[in-house]
């Protein structure tokens, strides 16, 4: 949501009224004509399929501080173009410019942002279609607690939390479609950002997955119909294997690998109920499949494959 007024470039307001978005869409424009033929002489590509990532793109990690602005939106009951079955349940989340989500890359993780009237940590989770670089788009509910909502647009710092305190471990959600001839997983409560995601069957090795826009890993012509180990590997170097994840689509999987720091409490019951505090939760309609096992853990202390610019 944007104030009434002439906004700057990177400030596009929320909707024509000024109210704040009910849902997130997207939307990509081809340049002209005449942009495209120069962008021919010069020997560039324009990236055409919605969802592209920007050369040079990466999430927020380590310790840098960004300095910049911050809209609100509402995304309702939508979990973003991060594909997550919902909000997380205490509503604090952030929408990234198309170079910080970085094709999906920064989902899951966590920012710490500062404001004129206090700090919040939000979970990223979808894309702004209108940010650049230095704008961010919170939930209505994470910009209250860092702004006056009467303002529209807030002067903010954000960093990334590296390994925030998580309730439980990593998540697995198998894409509606997914079968024992086509891979496809979302990973969710990992709190870092995601540099690999590597899956097994009951035969054969690891094979490494690949990163969709759409926060799923998938890998083509499958590797059977499971139960499956999953490797996930962050972008500080720690990784955890889940043992037996199935193939149930649509349905969270959870289990007590974890990247990050866990709460000391967490529930290793194959039956328990999810955490109303773990996000994302799913929705209604999911059920939680049994529990699976850790089989490793290490760490390391600075990012790794930071692009050179």
């Amino acid at each position: 949501m944007t104030a009434p007024g002439t906004a700057p470039d990177n400030d596009i307001p929320a909707g024509d009224d000024g109210t704040p978005r009910s849902s997130r869409r997207v939307r990509h424009w081809l340049a002209g004509a005449g942009v495209t033929a120069l962008a021919a002489v010069l020997g560039i590509t324009l990236a055409v399929r919605g969802g592209a990532t920007p050369a040079c793109a990466a999430p927020p990690t380590g310790n840098a501080v960004h300095k910049g602005k911050a809209s609100f939106y509402d995304a309702g009951r939508s979990g973003g173009n991060c594909s997550f079955p919902g909000p997380p349940a205490d509503r604090l989340y952030v929408a990234l410019g198309a170079s910080q989500y970085s094709g999906s890359a920064a989902c899951g993780s966590y920012l710490e942002v500062t404001g004129p009237k206090g700090k919040v940590r939000v979970m990223v989770m979808d894309q702004c279609g209108g940010c650049g670089p230095s704008k961010i788009d919170l939930s209505t509910e994470a910009f209250a607690k860092i702004a006056d909502r009467s303002q529209g647009i807030a002067p903010v710092t954000y960093r990334a939390v590296v390994n925030p305190p998580l309730d439980g471990g990593l998540t697995f959600r198998m894409k509606g479609g997914a079968s024992k001839y086509w891979f496809a997983v979302q990973v969710g409560n990992h709190g870092n950002p995601l540099r690999s995601v590597e899956a097994k069957g009951p035969d054969g090795g690891f094979r490494k997955a690949a990163r969709q826009s759409d926060n799923h890993w998938t890998i083509e012509g499958g590797i059977g119909p499971g139960p499956y180990n999953i490797r996930v590997t962050d972008v500080y170097g720690r990784q955890a294997t889940a043992t037996g994840i199935r193939m149930v689509t649509k349905q969270v999987q959870r289990s007590t690998a974890t990247l990050a720091s866990a709460s000391p409490t967490p529930s290793g019951s194959p039956s328990a109920p999810p955490s109303p505090t773990t996000a994302p939760a799913p929705t209604p309609t999911e059920s939680v499949a049994p529990t699976a096992t850790v089989e490793a853990l290490a760490g390391a202390a600075a990012p790794l494959d930071r692009p050179r610019c």
